[in-house]
């Protein structure tokens, strides 16, 4: 029986490793790839302590040559790969009087470029096979709110609502493209007290957010999930936002 592979980028923490998880508790083969990495093996290797298959590849996101040769390497060993998680991701609070050229572009180049750079890769080999899903992650900044000091990362975010459209189409009919814009997630980026909420911060999101608690990186992996699912075979080119009903919710 064949043994559907996915390859999430930003394995090692937060959301890419709930999810890394998840796929292998549905079954999956992960290729779990990180610039991290302690943390991207620890991750692999509780997957296959607890019974599932995984392995860790370093993969800096911004690097073209790495990219394809992941990819490659993936390829070449178990076929087209069935599913692409581009979750890798940064988020730099920088005001606008102090946000450079370098640091505008580095942001765009992991938030944005990076996760073109994935889905390029796998894709002619998916269109070859004439299956497969790439689900890339977005955000509620990118998706609905404006988000002050960090408009490079609320720039990025919002052309990947833009990549996910155009790719939907390019790649169709046999390769479906879909995004997830998580709302507040419970992650050390948005733990960060420097660079995100702090936990402070969360603790009054979760005042206003209608399901009355912050998200958990498992409840964005569940339905990347249902995304790669036979289940979603008549979604593609939609941005999905898991945010508890905070964009419909009054506050």
């Amino acid at each position: 029986m064949h043994k559907p592979t996915v390859l999430v980028t930003g394995a090692g923490i937060g959301i890419g490793a709930a999810t890394a998880q998840a796929f292998a508790a549905a079954g999956y083969r992960v290729i779990a790839t990180d610039i991290l990495e302690e943390e991207g093996r620890s991750v692999a290797a509780g997957i296959e302590a607890n019974g599932g298959v995984a392995e860790y590849h370093r993969l800096d996101v911004t690097k073209t040559d790495d990219v394809e040769a992941v990819v490659s390497s993936v390829q070449d060993r178990y076929g087209p790969i069935d599913t692409v998680v581009a979750n890798a991701g940064i988020a730099y609070r920088v005001p606008l009087a102090e946000l450079d050229d370098e640091r505008w572009d580095h942001t765009l180049d992991v938030d944005l470029k990076g996760i073109m750079r994935v889905c390029r890769a796998a894709a002619p080999a998916m269109r070859t096979a004439r299956r497969g899903n790439m689900i890339a992650l977005s955000s509620i900044m990118g998706v609905a709110y404006g988000w002050d000091e960090h408009v490079h990362y609320s720039a990025a975010k919002a052309g990947v609502v833009g990549l996910v459209r155009g790719l939907a189409v390019e790649l169709a009919p046999d390769v479906r493209v879909n995004g997830l814009a998580p709302g507040y997630i419970r992650t050390a980026q948005s733990l960060s007290r420097e660079h995100s909420s702090g936990p402070a911060g969360l603790a009054e999101a979760a005042k206003f957010i209608p399901l009355g608690r912050v998200g958990e990186p498992e409840d964005i992996a569940d339905v990347a999930v249902f995304l790669a699912s036979e289940a979603a075979r008549y979604l593609t080119g939609q941005v999905i936002v898991v945010d508890g009903g905070l964009l419909v919710g009054r506050y």
